[in-house]
């Protein structure tokens, strides 16, 4: 893997995080969170999905979004679930047909037209997460990519792809949490605004 610039000190790797984070393409984030608060509106389902360190932010996200914003709007809830999260029936999609196909075959159970599926990769290439899309594609939802180096093979598949541009995984891991953040707090702020609002006018 190319890691792009040799880190030996601490000083220098939080540098090079500042650096990059300047060029973050701010308003694909917001697109993405735009995304969302229409699934929201619509009743739509978002699924997520990511392997390693993308696995963990997958459920973190998902724990982020359909919690976060449960008491925002009087029960109204954010249907959101995370791939990541059923160890057996990865394991049995893993063991009983390929592992390029733990998350494909769980999306086929559920996905419908409208839905959100949100893949994370570093590298753009895993294939369960390219397969992912492509069944989600296949059944009508809307695709969302979060990659980083220069997005792999998942851009083409995404209606959106959010690249952090780094060739540093952990650099690339940290920005994708502090965007899965902003997308958390600007879905929140904006369900809760309308909250007060329709409060304020009864």
């Amino acid at each position: 893997m190319n890691d792009g610039v040799e880190i030996s000190y601490a000083e220098q790797y939080f540098e090079e995080l500042q650096r990059v984070m300047v060029y973050l393409p701010k308003e694909g984030i917001d697109q993405i969170a735009g995304i969302l608060l229409r699934a929201y509106d619509g009743g739509r389902t978002v699924y997520l999905c990511g392997n390693g360190g993308s696995a963990s932010l997958a459920s973190h996200f998902a724990c982020d979004l359909g919690k976060g914003t449960a008491y925002c709007n009087g029960g109204k809830r954010l249907r959101v679930l995370s791939l990541t999260d059923n160890v057996p029936t990865l394991t049995a999609w893993a063991n009983d047909s390929s592992y390029e196909d733990v998350f494909s075959e769980q999306l086929r159970n559920f996905v419908q037209p409208g839905d959100v599926a949100v893949a994370i990769s570093g590298s753009g290439n895993s294939k369960n997460v390219l397969n992912a899309l492509q069944a989600a594609r296949e059944a009508g939802a809307t695709t969302v990519g979060i990659s980083g180096f220069q997005g792999g093979e998942m851009k083409s598949l995404c209606d959106i792809c959010v690249i952090v541009p780094s060739n540093n995984m952990q650099i690339i891991e940290d920005l994708h949490l502090a965007m899965a953040h902003s997308i958390f707090r600007i879905v929140h702020s904006r369900i809760s605004r309308r909250t007060m609002t329709a409060s304020s006018a009864s």
